[in-house]
This record gives structure tokens, C-alpha cells and sequence, in this order.
């Protein structure tokens, strides 16, 4: 089994997107040109890496950056993800759909068998950081119970992000440099 590596481009502050894909289906997404980080992954999974189209993964990421594709149908390879890390970001990509945001402590409450409270939805904020399928498992759609909250692609992405679903009004022109 290998991992086929792709670079999908992208519009904004995000400018493109590193996808790694297995046979069972997308099991890395990383912000910019990274093709080193799909080597580390593979290399994690014990798997070869070969450069390819990324399939239906690169197309249904290129839809939603085009404002065509609302939600993801791709498989997803959940083998990156392990525990409760698994169960809250299942219940992410399971319970907030496009335009919608949760905060942390509501994604933790969510998640069954979680802990409660602050502490848990610190718990979550960690593992938002730690989400190896942004935008497509959508952790960008968390937010803080008074703020935007981090976000691993930086804060013009996460808001990038967010005037796309139409959750935040666009405030900036991040057009060519």
C-alpha cells in the first residue's frame, strides 16, 4: 500500500494544500506545499510515498474552495487519530456542517464519553491542533466561547475559512502578492 502525495492549490491566505491519500482514503491534509510532511506520515504508517492527482480527495477539496462543494463524501483514513482525539473529531466532521461553528466546550460535550467542563474543552482546543484533516474534518468551524480560537493554518485561514461558509464577513483581499 502506498501514499499517493498531491498539492492541491488554493485560493487566499491557504494558497495550497498538501493531501496524502491511502487506499482506505484521505489520511492527511497539511497547509502549503509540504510534501515533507506526507513523508513523515507515511513513514509513520510504514508505507511508500508516490506524487499523483490525489483523485477524488483533490477534486472535492478544489470544489470547496470553489464554493461548488458544501460537504465532504470522501473516505476518510482515520489512522492518524487515536482515543478521544478520534471520538471528538468524528463528532466534528459528524455534527457541524458547513457555515455552522461549535464552540470548544460545546464539541466536547458532544463528543460522547468525553470529560466536562474547562478542562475538557481545553482538552478539545488541543486536539483541534493536533487534527491531521483540517478543513476537511472542519476544526475551523470551533471557536472560542469569546473568540475565534487558535487555529494550526493561522488566524487570516481560520477567518479565510469562515467568510467562505459565509459565517464571517470577508474583510480582506488576499490576492496575489
Amino acid at each position: 500500500m502506498a501514499i499517493v502525495r498531491t498539492v492541491v492549490p488554493a485560493p487566499g491566505p491557504i494558497r495550497a494544500l498538501t493531501l496524502g491519500v491511502s487506499d482506505a482514503g484521505l489520511v492527511l491534509v497539511a497547509f502549503g506545499d509540504r510534501p515533507e510532511t506526507v513523508d513523515r506520515m507515511a513513514a509513520r504508517l510504514g508505507e511508500s510515498v508516490v506524487d499523483g492527482a490525489g483523485g477524488t480527495a483533490a477534486e472535492q477539496v478544489a470544489e470547496y474552495f470553489s464554493g461548488v462543494r458544501r460537504a465532504f463524501d470522501v473516505p476518510l483514513d482515520w489512522r492518524l487519530t487515536h482515543g478521544w482525539q478520534r471520538t471528538v473529531l468524528q463528532a466534528l466532521y459528524d455534527t457541524v456542517p458547513f457555515g455552522s461553528t461549535v464552540t470548544y466546550g460545546e464539541l466536547a460535550a458532544r463528543s460522547t464519553d468525553t470529560p466536562r467542563g474547562h478542562t475538557a474543552a481545553r482538552g478539545v482546543g488541543a486536539i483541534m491542533g493536533s487534527n491531521p484533516l483540517p478543513v476537511v474534518v472542519p476544526c475551523h468551524r470551533v471557536l472560542g466561547a469569546d473568540s475565534l480560537g487558535g487555529f494550526g493554518g493561522g488566524r487570516a485561514t481560520k477567518e479565510w475559512l469562515l467568510a467562505l461558509e459565509g459565517v464571517l464577513t470577508p474583510a480582506l483581499d488576499f490576492g496575489p502578492e
